[in-house]
């Protein structure tokens, strides 16, 4: 993996990893069944992925335009306490969380897939488009995911940047040396 001298030290910076939902931890399709209830797929990979993030002491949050029962429960089980739903402006949005954390935009993270998303990448230290985003995104993102959204691009993401830090390999024994 070749990765730019610019690319790295923007990965050194982030302490928290912001995600949109739909598009990114799914595939972007949306299910409903006869009385109008939503299903969402989200990958195991990527819920192993924040799991590792939460390992090597970092917060994760969603912002995502919809308002979901099932991102809540998957939130839930993923132990993420930053979590905004229905939300018309994302970068409204990280300025109330950066606030809230005390963090600088620079130290942050942020993977999108769709236009909603592009004040938040172009804003932060480190936009992650993935593989299946829209082209603005693309072009706005400082690196682009080779997985599409749903299908571990969020866990591809949180490698890069642990490995950036030189702390994945920390993250991958303190997880097996249980």
């Amino acid at each position: 993996m070749t990765m730019s001298v610019d690319l790295k030290q923007r990965c050194q910076t982030i302490e928290l990893l912001l995600a949109d939902v739909d598009g990114v931890m799914t595939d972007g399709g949306i299910i409903l069944d006869s009385q109008g209830i939503e299903t969402k797929r989200f990958h195991i990979r990527d819920g192993m992925g924040i799991r590792l993030w939460h390992k090597a002491g970092y917060r994760f949050g969603l912002i995502t335009g919809r308002s979901s029962h099932m991102v809540k429960i998957r939130a839930a089980e993923l132990g993420i306490d930053i979590l905004r739903q229905g939300i018309d402006d994302k970068l409204d949005a990280l300025r109330q969380i950066l606030r809230e954390l005390g963090l600088a935009a620079r130290s942050v993270c942020y993977v999108g897939d769709d236009l909603p998303d592009l004040p938040v990448v172009r804003s932060v230290g480190l936009g992650v488009a993935v593989a299946d985003a829209c082209d603005e995104l693309r072009a706005a993102a400082h690196w682009t995911t080779s997985s599409r959204g749903g299908q571990g691009a969020v866990r591809e993401t949180i490698e890069l940047i642990l490995r950036h830090q030189q702390r994945w390999d920390d993250v991958i024994q303190a997880y097996t040396s249980k």
